[in-house]
Formats: structure tokens, sequence, C-alpha cells
């Protein structure tokens, strides 16, 4: 499933949890796609916290407690990492993490803890949802099969890769507009991953993140660019992301673009993709400024300046995610939008 559409559900599932409605989740995926920074970015819009439970961490005495005598009968002390309203708020997130990389052991004392919503004498407070994610045995990880029992205790989602919520994420986080342009030119590079050949570094959401960091630090020193970038994603990817890189000093006046008095349309496709993209950079740091819609205005004039209309189409999309429902109203549009209509209706 999409990130968007995933993410939609998720804060169904967490807005349910104080209705009692709430299905307890289970997120496949391989590693590096975002799992956990999408139940993060759940709790954090809801304004609750995350308990971050590794299980593959765990023993089973580290959910059950300890058990201690009292009065002659044996009780267990309830463990202080789980959630508790005093603690941790009333509501939030249990997140059980690495679930498949956990012993049986662990996996088997989660079971009434994600089905009943409790533990022994432990309560999860009503507000909290359960959020459960792991790798796939495929990819490569430490993983154990999920036991029938614990599976049917989930509503199970496979997280897709999909590279138009990626830059509309990217865009939302600062992500560097070089490695959101690359990705561009290069989609099939957003993952990467071919557990057969045991990779050490490769291609994934992930690591793209640790690129725009690597530039940040490294762009100054073209000598270490490369090699950072290859330690962050993988050998092949960095030489090309470096290669891309250096070639950006031929895209056209930016400035002049946004003026409105021209500026060519670069010939090679990488550029094309570098040109589109930094623009869209540059609307949103025009955002709240008095000279969006003119700027708006002219990045469409120069849209429907591509060859291929696809291009225009795809900047004239970025824009609309990152800046929103402002670029409707900019008087271009409608003449932008009639001149590709053939484009986003038949092709």
């Amino acid at each position: 499933m999409r990130p968007a559409q995933l993410t939609s559900i998720l804060q169904r599932e967490y807005q349910s949890a104080a209705s009692g409605h709430h299905t307890p989740v289970m997120l496949w995926g391989p590693p590096g796609v975002g799992k956990s920074d999408m139940v993060a970015q759940i709790a954090a819009q809801g304004d609750g916290g995350v308990v971050d439970i590794r299980l593959s961490q765990m023993e089973p005495s580290d959910l059950r407690g300890i058990p201690f005598h009292k009065e002659g009968l044996v009780e267990w002390s309830i463990p202080a990492l789980l959630p508790d309203v005093s603690r941790h708020g009333e509501h939030g997130i249990l997140f059980l993490d690495e679930i498949t990389s956990a012993p049986p052991t662990v996996s088997a004392a989660a079971y009434q803890l994600i089905l009943d919503r409790r533990l022994g004498e432990y309560q999860v407070p009503e507000g909290w949802a359960i959020f459960a994610a792991g790798n796939r045995q495929g990819d490569r990880g430490v993983t154990y099969a999920m036991p029938a029992p614990l599976a049917n205790r989930f509503s199970h989602y496979e997280l897709e890769v999909n590279l138009d919520d990626w830059v509309a994420w990217a865009w939302s986080q600062g992500v560097d507009e070089r490695v959101i342009a690359f990705l561009r030119f290069r989609p099939e590079l957003l993952f990467d991953f071919d557990p057969a050949h045991n990779p050490v570094a490769f291609p994934t959401p992930r690591s793209w993140e640790f690129a725009h960091r690597a530039l940040q630090k490294f762009s100054d020193e073209p000598q270490l660019l490369r090699g950072a970038l290859q330690g962050c994603v993988g050998s092949a990817a960095g030489i090309e992301l470096t290669a891309f890189v250096d070639n950006l000093h031929n895209l056209p006046d930016l400035d002049q673009i946004l003026s409105g008095d021209g500026g060519e349309v670069p010939k090679e496709i990488d550029l094309q993709y570098a040109v589109a993209t930094a623009l869209v950079g540059r609307a949103i740091k025009l955002k709240d400024d008095d000279g969006l819609s003119e700027a708006l205005g002219h990045i469409l004039d120069y849209a429907n300046r591509f060859k291929q209309r696809e291009m225009g189409v795809m900047l004239v999309s970025d824009l609309h995610r990152a800046i929103g429902e402002k670029l409707f109203a900019v008087p271009q549009f409608g003449a932008w939008a009639q001149a590709i209509a053939d484009v986003m209706l038949y092709e």
C-alpha cells in the first residue's frame, strides 16, 4: 500500500482507540522504507506520544514483569516501559517494533497485550493505539515466522515505496532539492535492495535522507563528497548522485525564470529534472511571500515550454503538493491546464 494511503489508515486507527473500535495494526516492509517514521508522524500529528518497544531486545519478563511475594501470594510488578497515563499521557501509540525479530517466547508474551490490551494486572490505557512493525522473511534480516495465533491478532498492511509520496514528504522535511531532483531523474534508485547480494549500503528512503545530510556536510569538499555519498547509498548510486550534482552548474538562471524574463529549457534530461525541482524549492521559500502568485505564474509559463509535456506536468504536480490550492488561483493555471489536458486525459 502507498505511504499516503497507509498514513490515512493509521490516522483513523489512532483516532479510533478512544472509541473502542481500534484494531492492532501490523506493518510489513523491507528495511529503510519508513515504517517507524510513519508511526512517529501519526503520533505527532495527533499530539500523542510513542512508547517504542524493540521486541528483538526483550526477554519475556521485560513485558510480563518480575514476580514478587506478597501476603503469601505471587504478584507481578508492572514494567515501567508500558504506557501509563500519568507518565505518558492520555493518548499515544504503543509501538512494538521489530516484532518479527523477537524470539517466539517474547512474541508469545505479547499475545494478550495485543489482543486483550492487557497483560496480567496491566491494562493498556484507553486512547492508546497498538501498532507493530517488522521485516519480511525474504529481507535477509533476523526474522522468525510470525505464529498464526499472533498474526490473527492484527490487521496487516505491507508498505510500498512510492516516489510521489516520498517527494511530498521530502519537501515537507526540507530534504536537499538535489537529492529530490536526482531521484526524479532516477526513480528506480529510491529503493534498490537485493537481499540475495546482502549489501551493506544501498538505496532506501532512509539512506537517501543520510545522503541529504552528507550533502550538507561535504558539499564544500568535493574530494570527500563522493565517498560520503557512497557510504550512504552504495557505490553505484553514490557515483551517479555525485556526477548529477557536479553537472548542476549548467542550470539556467532561476531568478530569470521567476521574474518572467525567459530562461532556457536545458536539452539534457537530467538538467530538466534538476531545474523543475529547483523551481519547486524556490516556490516553497516564497510560500508566505507577497510575490508568490507572480512567481508561480512564471513557473507555469516555463512549464509549458518543456518539449516533453510530462516534465511540465511533473513540475506542476510537485508544486501543488508543496504549495497547495494557492496554485489554482494563479491566472496562468487555467491556460496551463488546458494546454496539457490531452496528456492528463489520454496519455
